[in-house]
């Protein structure tokens, strides 16, 4: 598989110099750009499954009328926070 090249990325003089003090041993900036893109691919992938579980999570509840509303869990929680506060 042949590889493909990021787009240049022009940053403020100062940024680039931040990001050279952080570099590990041996580490190059694109290095370090391409493991960030990685990282927030990885971590917007993981987000979106998770919306997607917790979105369908609340279709399947809703579906089976078994769930309990927002309020009545704030309520709750508001509830278990006013006794902790008041003991």
């Amino acid at each position: 598989m042949k590889t493909a090249t990021l787009p240049s990325l022009r940053v403020a003089p100062e940024l680039r110099n931040a990001l050279e003090t952080v570099l590990q041993p041996g580490e190059t900036v694109s290095g370090f750009v391409e493991a960030a893109v990685r990282q927030q691919i990885e971590s917007r992938q993981t987000q979106q499954a998770f919306i997607e579980r917790g979105l369908a999570a609340a279709a399947a509840a809703k579906q089976s009328n078994d769930y309990v509303p927002a309020d009545a869990v704030l309520a709750q929680m508001q509830a278990k926070l006013d006794a902790k506060r008041n003991a």
